[in-house]
């Protein structure tokens, strides 16, 4: 009897230290003193969801060789996305672009991914640190990066083409029909692709 209730003592504690203290997922963006953020260690194991090939939204510009791009999002915002059609505050986007490589073991064919990364830009949506909700981090080797400025590119680029909430979802192609099915595409993205066709 006194073991059993030994037992129902612990089981307890550790239900209240893990209500308690709850465990870091790694999900949430993590800023350095200065403002950097830092670059979530373990994106790869988030869900993946797309590749892109010689992607480019310039016509006119010539890259000289073939590059990969592949996207993540932490678990937790994906799985608010399914249910929402939505992207919830601190929603993090990992682009981790490789070089293609044509020349190597079997091949005789077509391109596969390189094994060294050749950038990592990092998409955030959090609300109370950016007047936008969303913000742009460029790395190269470093673990940390600093704000790319609100006046680049990318945020109009973003806040104008994207499907959601300014991110590029029509190119994830099993998020893009939740969003139709939701009704949470932007009529700006539904005006672009009606006038495409």
């Amino acid at each position: 009897m006194l073991t059993k209730t030994k037992f129902a003592l612990l089981g307890l504690t550790a239900i209240f230290s893990i209500a308690a203290f709850p465990q870091a997922t790694g999900q949430n963006p993590e800023y350095t003193s200065d403002a950097q953020l830092r670059l979530p260690e373990h994106y790869r194991e988030w869900i993946y969801l797309s590749s892109g090939f010689d992607m480019s939204y310039n016509p006119a510009t010539p890259m000289g060789h073939h590059m990969f791009d592949n996207v993540f999002v932490n678990p937790d915002a994906f799985r608010a996305f399914m249910k929402t059609g939505r992207w919830p505050d601190k929603t993090i986007f990992v682009l981790e672009t490789r070089q293609g490589e044509s020349k190597g073991s079997i091949n005789q064919a077509g391109n596969y991914q390189d094994t060294s990364v050749m950038s990592l830009s990092v998409h955030v949506k959090d609300e109370g640190h950016f007047p936008g909700k969303w913000a742009f981090f460029g790395f190269g080797t470093a673990k940390t990066a600093k704000l790319i400025p609100q006046s680049a590119d990318c945020y109009s680029c973003h806040t104008s083409h994207g499907a959601v909430d300014g991110t590029f979802v029509q190119f994830y192609p099993t998020l893009l029909p939740v969003a139709k099915d939701k009704g949470t595409l932007t009529p700006a993205y539904q005006q672009e692709t009606s006038n495409s066709r």
